[in-house]
């Protein structure tokens, strides 16, 4: 997979971390370096069986194994996942595989909370804003829960559970048998299909996407460490009789156990059918580094509202340099009220304008 290299990102949050330890406004822990994935057009028909038995699939890459959620600050996952994404005309497809040793589900009741179950999820943000985004979780009984996120939790909500995602197909596949105690399973397939009917509501662009447009996505897979007690799977408890905590999986790390943190999950790139076996040479527009560098201002704010009742002002921000160059010569505004800040910035040679706000939402202006 191609890397998004951005060196200067630990030196920047560690400056963070120095100057606000003692918060409760989180920010991740690790250097910013999403994943990308290619994600190239079908051209023959996917039957979602949760098998990924067409030759389109033999075709796609895996992406890389997933980590902690937390990336490098933790262990490797006891379990690999893995995912494959395509697309055609009417939907975007995923499949993914789990490797699970012993195949547990309880949950069958559509939108019920199913990562009290063991489960794999789904978010995307097509327009990258970091807002208006979607989340899909299933679990081994094929059960779903699909809702939309009007903002992240951390810029106060909702979600909005009552929203489905009106002509998903999904199956899953086992490779061993559901809640049997008495062997070992190899694991589960997913196979899914994302009507693009249903992601133009939040799109903010054209749907299905055309070769070249790349939207923001993730994938998480939450597991359970369970034991058996009378024949049953049951999840272990600690000394105070409360579960243990779950393990948190991702294709691209978070820097934090919160997958509501838009800003940092991966890309996937859209190609079309001849692209197959291309090289995967798509390099990341420099306006992407500049949505990082004002998402570190939207950090900064937020941390400097909650020591002080109020935002910085602009010439408060002792060490603008800080923010990945944005030096401010192409600020084009900086406001800032008791309640509200804004920063409006220009891209260099370009008639693109950013700003971002204290909803940490990224508009973007042509």
């Amino acid at each position: 997979m191609i890397k998004f290299q951005l060196k200067t990102f630990a030196l920047i949050l560690s400056c963070f971390f120095s100057l606000f330890a003692q918060d409760k406004f989180l920010l991740p822990q690790i250097p910013f370096n999403p994943k990308t994935y290619y994600c190239v057009k079908s051209n023959s028909e996917i039957i979602i069986d949760g098998l990924l038995s067409e030759a389109e699939w033999g075709k796609m890459k895996w992406t890389d194994s997933f980590v902690d959620i937390e990336g490098h600050l933790k262990p490797q996952p006891r379990f690999q996942t893995r995912v494959k994404m395509l697309w055609d005309e009417n939907y975007f497809y995923i499949g993914a595989e789990l490797e699970e040793p012993n195949l547990w589900a309880t949950l069958q009741q559509r939108d019920t909370v199913i990562y009290q179950d063991n489960d794999f999820e789904v978010f995307l943000d097509p327009d990258g804003d970091s807002h208006l985004y979607y989340e899909l979780e299933l679990n081994a009984l094929n059960t779903v829960w699909d809702l939309l996120l009007i903002k992240p939790y951390r810029d106060g909500g909702p979600a909005i559970n009552s929203w489905d995602i009106s002509g998903l197909k999904s199956a899953v596949h086992l490779y061993g048998s559901l809640n049997n105690t008495t062997d070992i399973d190899s694991g589960w397939t997913i196979e899914l299909a994302i009507p693009w009917v249903v992601l133009s509501e939040c799109a903010g662009k054209n749907t299905p996407p055309s070769p070249g447009d790349y939207w923001r996505i993730n994938y998480s897979r939450v597991e359970w460490k369970t034991e058996v007690v009378n024949n049953k799977y049951q999840k272990i408890v600690d000394d105070n009789g409360g579960n243990m905590p779950e393990d948190n999986w991702v294709w691209s790390p978070q820097g934090l156990v919160n997958m509501h943190y838009p800003e940092m999950w991966g890309y996937v790139v859209f190609g079309d059918e001849s692209d197959f076996f291309a090289t995967e040479d798509f390099q990341l527009p420099d306006i992407e580094k500049i949505k990082w560098g004002l998402r570190q201002v939207y950090y900064f704010q937020k941390k400097y509202f909650a020591a002080n009742n109020r935002f910085a002002e602009r010439n408060e921000i002792k060490n603008e340099t800080m923010f990945l160059g944005l030096d401010f010569i192409n600020c084009l505004d900086f406001n800032i009220t008791q309640k509200s800040f804004e920063v409006i910035y220009q891209i260099r040679n370009s008639e693109e304008i950013i700003k971002i706000d204290e909803t940490g939402k990224i508009y973007t202006f042509f």
